[in-house]
């Protein structure tokens, strides 16, 4: 019998602070060559979304990730992201579990926003903005306050932005403008608009890009790109799916102009050089990270009352 994690499992076995934990040990694991990662594989369906396929391996399991991305599906009553996640036994080859790829996606995505900003940004623990107030945005807020920070939140739907806040417990951003100003920022938007023109990030500040994960999406200008210190999660994707792409295709940002995070977290690269360094982190989501959370959730698989498949 295989379990099955749906969503409300997920969030049960593994806590943000864990996704977090998860999450650092398998950018140091990747980092070092310990874990593989072949690329992602993206199936278009646009204007409307489209479908990933995303493989690891690490830790003596390999994992696949079928997943959606549909950014028009709210306003159907549809969840942006679905999909599995199939985690198998490298050893022999056998599915030792199935987990809901949305909640993964979420636990992941918030975890590596949040270690980026707290490896990469300012010291000290002031107040983040998180501006997309999605699954996803949802899944930073709920991290960056596990981690005892304050958070704004803002979403172009004040009243989604409201809710968020009430149900988190954190405050609600009294514009756009107030919370792209704040020392940190995670951008959880659907990615087609720009939110930080050139010359816009301020001395100091720190932003970790979340919502262009594909083609054809930016948050931010190429020419501000350019002018600061860029970390990505991961150099082949980020390059030619992420924000990065864009400044790279317009030979603005080379190989030598990013540093990986996983490089900082393992010693092998520096993070940030002073307090008034701009920093930016461009996240475009690791199927590691997601193999990281499985892992996490599988620690408890015996402590919850699972459904089971009998495949």
């Amino acid at each position: 019998m295989i379990p099955l994690f749906t969503a409300e499992y997920v969030y049960e076995a593994v806590s943000p602070e864990r996704a977090l934990e998860a999450v650092r040990d398998a950018f140091v694991a990747y980092g070092r060559g310990e874990w593989t990662m072949p690329p992602k594989v993206y199936v278009p369906a646009y204007p409307a979304g489209d479908f990933r396929a995303m493989p690891a391996l690490g830790a003596g399991h390999a994992l696949l990730k079928w997943v959606t991305s549909f950014p028009g599906n709210p306003a159907k009553g549809l969840p942006t992201v679905t999909g599995l996640v199939l985690l198998s036994s490298a050893e022999d080859g056998r599915l030792v579990a199935v987990l809901d790829a949305a909640a993964v996606t979420a636990l992941r995505t918030g975890a590596a926003a949040v270690l980026a900003a707290e490896t990469v940004g300012p010291e000290g623990n002031g107040a983040a903005a998180v501006i997309g107030a999605g699954v996803n945005g949802k899944a930073a807020v709920r991290t960056f306050l596990a981690r005892g920070r304050l958070v704004l939140v803002y979403d172009v739907d004040r009243a989604r932005a409201e809710a968020a806040a009430d149900e988190l417990g954190a405050g609600v951003a009294d514009s756009r403008e107030q919370a792209l100003m704040s020392e940190v920022v995670v951008t959880v938007t659907p990615g087609r608009e720009v939110l930080f023109p050139e010359g816009s990030l301020r001395p100091g500040q720190h932003v970790s890009l979340v919502g262009a994960d594909g083609p054809g999406k930016a948050e931010i200008a190429s020419k501000e790109l350019a002018r600061v210190r860029v970390f990505c999660d991961d150099w082949e994707q980020a390059s030619h799916n992420g924000d990065l792409a864009h400044a790279v295709e317009a030979g603005l940002v080379s190989r030598g102009d990013v540093t990986e995070v996983g490089a900082v977290l393992a010693g092998e690269a520096a993070g940030r050089r002073s307090a008034d360094e701009i920093t930016v982190f461009d996240s475009t989501g690791l199927a590691i990270q997601d193999l990281a959370i499985a892992l996490a959730a599988m620690e408890r698989a015996d402590e919850l009352d699972l459904p089971t498949l009998d495949l």
